[in-house]
């Protein structure tokens, strides 16, 4: 009898464990949820992992084609959470009480939820990140330790850096602004634009060329040509892979970086499968086996520490405590900035 009642015992607990599996319908980046964490989570939670991979444009159309319907967990970068948010309501007040926040990286877990609140409620927490900052050579440019030292004489046409607002914004913390914090006063920020234009302008002959493209920049570094570029991480330690002299560099004033996020769309439907991913996925073993997927590093508090030995020495020469500390997050754009930063960029273009 007693085995009778132990048997059922355990059936009512098997079938209780099911009732509360939940199928998790998950709106990320390419690498973002690799085939062997998906099959480790499952195998250890019990919830199921349906993957849509997407980007931020087609994350935002289908969370607002459905009223933030039919994924659980979406991926979004952080500046594109609390304007649709306002706009179109497609996301729910995180319950960071669910959240094991010790996990991740400070800084970056308060720059995130900063930057996805919203009337009072947080709306994001970081996963993925990556950066904006220097590729040096130091064997010919070891002077090159922040942006504006791309003016260098040492350096003179030997630079290369995109005609983006990554090289106004580097540029304009270099020379001491802060053009984040004048985001919402258009006049202010038209004045920093007005001095970080003219420095480019004046150091435009110190440029090999402006590049487009992640393989221009690296054949550039490659071959020599270039010895100093602004560019991200990714580039510089794959570039260091095959020389040693080659590798990224953060700036002194701050190396601009994005995240993208956990976000629990409006209408989803497994809440607690969604929770338990973001706990599962930022602890530091399984934190490495996104990044060898991913190829970037995630907010996860010692997540470098399990990567290959090589790419965790690049990401640790790159990404002392106080250069990660000191990133310059990305916010939200607000509207009509770029039209100033297009006739800024248009102008040092022109100039002879």
């Amino acid at each position: 009898m007693n085995l009778k009642i132990m048997l059922s015992t355990v059936a009512i607990v098997a079938l209780s464990t099911t009732a509360q599996a939940e199928t998790l319908r998950l709106l990320t980046w390419g690498g973002y949820a690799p085939d062997d964490v998906v099959a480790k989570f499952e195998a250890e939670t019990g919830h199921k992992v349906e993957v849509t991979k997407s980007n931020n444009e087609e994350m935002i159309a289908k969370l607002r084609a459905t009223n933030g319907g039919g994924f659980d967990l979406a991926q979004p970068s952080q500046d594109r959470i609390a304007g649709p948010q306002a706009e179109f309501g497609i996301y729910k007040p995180l319950d960071l009480s669910k959240i094991e926040t010790a996990l991740f990286i400070p800084s970056m877990l308060e720059a995130t939820k900063g930057n996805t609140t919203y009337e009072g409620d947080v709306y994001g927490v970081p996963h993925i990140w990556g950066t904006s900052g220097l590729i040096v050579n130091s064997s010919t440019a070891a002077d090159i330790k922040d942006y504006t030292d791309l003016c260098n004489d040492s350096v003179s046409g030997k630079v290369s850096y995109r005609l983006k607002r990554a090289t106004l914004t580097g540029f304009a913390f270099a020379m001491g602004m802060d053009p984040f914090a004048a985001y919402g006063d258009e006049a202010a920020y038209k004045d920093i634009l007005d001095k970080v234009e003219a420095k480019l302008i004046e150091c435009k002959s110190n440029v090999k060329a402006y590049w487009d493209g992640g393989d221009e920049i690296k054949n550039l570094l490659r071959s020599g040509e270039v010895v100093a570029a602004m560019a991200w991480d990714t580039g510089g330690w794959q570039l260091n892979e095959d020389n040693a002299d080659i590798n990224y560099v953060a700036p002194t004033s701050g190396a601009l970086g994005w995240i993208d996020t956990f976000a629990i769309p409006a209408r989803g439907r497994a809440d607690e499968a969604a929770y338990a991913w973001i706990n599962f996925v930022m602890k530091p073993e399984i934190a490495a086996m996104i990044t060898e997927s991913a190829g970037n590093f995630t907010a996860s508090q010692g997540g470098d520490a399990n990567v290959n030995d090589a790419l965790k020495q690049r990401y640790q020469a790159s990404f002392p405590q106080e250069a990660i500390d000191n990133v310059k997050w990305y916010p939200v754009v607000p509207a009509g900035l770029e039209v100033l930063e297009g006739a800024a960029l248009d102008r040092i273009n022109a100039a002879q």
